[in-house]
């Protein structure tokens, strides 16, 4: 073999690379659950998404589903005004 790293090697350290940003990125996802105006209604949204988890006639219904996903991944409820605007925050984080 040549001076310095074999092939072996050199591949496994491309792997490390790519496996350790890969792990990087999905941490910094959070489960921030958020209740905000939807179509006449009221949904829940994971924060980051575009697509909602859930739709439901009333805010009341939208937000006792909200807690429960949040509860389940120790994140925070986030509900929304009608207007857009940030109601209040529920934090169910350790």
């Amino acid at each position: 073999m040549a001076k310095g790293k074999s092939w072996l090697r050199t591949l496994i350290e491309v792997f490390e690379v790519f496996f350790n940003d890969l792990h990087k990125s999905k941490r910094g996802r959070t489960w921030h659950q958020h209740v905000v105006p939807y179509e006449e209604a009221w949904a829940v949204r994971r924060e980051g998404n575009q697509r909602i988890t859930s739709k439901h006639r009333k805010q009341s219904t939208a937000i006792r589903k909200a807690k429960s996903l949040a509860k389940k991944y120790k994140s925070d409820v986030i509900i929304h005004r009608e207007s857009g605007g940030i109601r209040d925050r529920i934090s169910y984080g350790e």
